[in-house]
């Protein structure tokens, strides 16, 4: 049940109808795009600070208390903004849902990882993993196609009211989750399993590698997710074909999740060959200004999407200490950072360059995260 339990929580988590028609409500209470884009940014903030002593508060006190928690304050957010709809209830409502990101980033992984582990089947986490982001992605499609209607039925309060439920059954689906801590987990307090998982992950060079790994391989690709819409503009097709875009697009993300599995094993050789020819699809597809080049950009897509949750396999088996969702933490937080990166530099980049080219600009540290990945002896 462990499996099942983890997918339902991750589609629950996902299948937030709110998504696609919130800053459609920030647009209807008056907000303007500056106060909207600070919201994000308190959001991101939020994460960020929160990240890692939320994954200690995880491998302290409970992976699956943490779990529970985080879409609560989620579902609070969300009826915040629909009852109090102004401002200052969007902000806090941003920062109940930076939490539950941060709650639930690293304490998900480590769970999934000592409970396969404790079975010993910890051969099947990227499988789990992989299978657990196309679930997402599944669910994020469903919530955004079933907003449409419900929207048209109900109006905000609808999709308000169906976005807090998906919370709450997802807090209950965690209290479902197997959890078997050994009492070393939690000895020496919260500050002692603070510091032991950032001292892992600063002096452990395995463990600090496989985290840059993780940061740069998930978060570029990720943040440039989010600019596909003007990519497909860009390419002149009529803006009614730009969702059948992202549809394609998605699909390929979708595959490169379900493929994670197969791919756990990849030798290094081979491994870094593939975020390399995945750079090149993407700057290809990105370039050549055609619909067609989105065949393209979905098969890199899911490269990477594949190429990042075997990251995160080899950084779960390189950890050793106890507090294991602290330093997955850490990784999340890397991934923050990295895509703030992304956000600044596209900001930038795109108001001087096409946004083909500003895509192709930036994946190229995957050509240079290729050639480090890629084994400095023979036989390797």
């Amino acid at each position: 049940m462990l499996v099942v339990t983890l997918y339902v929580y991750t589609f629950l988590g996902e299948f937030i109808l709110l998504y696609p028609v919130y800053t459609l409500l920030f647009i209807d209470t008056g907000l303007s795009v500056a106060e909207t884009s600070s919201l994000f940014v308190i959001w991101s903030v939020t994460g960020m600070v929160l990240e890692v002593p939320s994954g200690a508060w995880a491998d302290a006190v409970s992976r699956r208390l943490i779990l529970c928690l985080g879409p609560l304050l989620a579902g609070l957010g969300y009826a915040l903004w629909l009852t109090f709809p102004s401002y200052w209830a969007f902000a806090l409502g941003f920062v109940l849902w930076g939490a539950e990101g941060a709650l639930v980033s690293g304490a998900y992984e480590a769970l999934a990882y000592e409970e396969l582990e404790r079975r010993g089947e910890q051969g099947r986490y990227a499988t789990v993993m992989g299978r657990a982001t196309s679930v997402g992605l599944v669910a994020n499609a469903a919530a955004i196609g079933l907003a449409v209607p419900v929207f048209a039925a109900g109006g905000y309060l609808a999709i308000g009211a169906a976005s807090v439920l998906a919370c709450v059954l997802c807090a209950a689906t965690a209290l479902a989750l197997p959890e078997h801590r050994t009492r070393g987990g939690t000895d020496g307090g919260y500050l002692a399993i603070l510091k032991a998982g950032i001292r892992e992950a600063r002096t452990d060079r395995g463990v600090l590698n496989a985290l840059l790994l993780v940061s740069f391989v998930t978060a570029i690709w990720g943040a440039l997710e989010e600019y596909v819409p003007f990519l497909g503009a860009e390419t002149g097709v009529a803006k009614t074909a730009i969702p059948l875009l992202i549809l394609v697009v998605w699909i390929g993300a979708t595959a490169g999740g379900l493929l994670s599995g197969a791919a756990q094993r990849l030798p290094a050789r081979w491994y870094a060959l593939t975020i390399g020819l995945a750079a090149l699809a993407m700057a290809a597809g990105a370039i050549s200004g055609h619909p067609a080049g989105f065949l393209l950009i979905a098969v890199a897509f899911g490269a990477f999407q594949l190429t990042g949750v075997v990251a995160d396999v080899r950084l779960q088996e390189r950890i050793t200490g106890a507090a294991r969702a602290t330093v997955t933490s850490v990784a999340g937080l890397g991934v923050n950072l990295v895509t703030l990166a992304v956000y600044v530099t596209y900001g930038a980049a795109s108001s001087h360059l096409s946004h083909g080219m500003t895509f192709a600009l930036l994946v190229l540290p995957y050509v240079a995260i290729a050639v480090l990945a890629a084994p400095k002896t023979r036989g390797q």
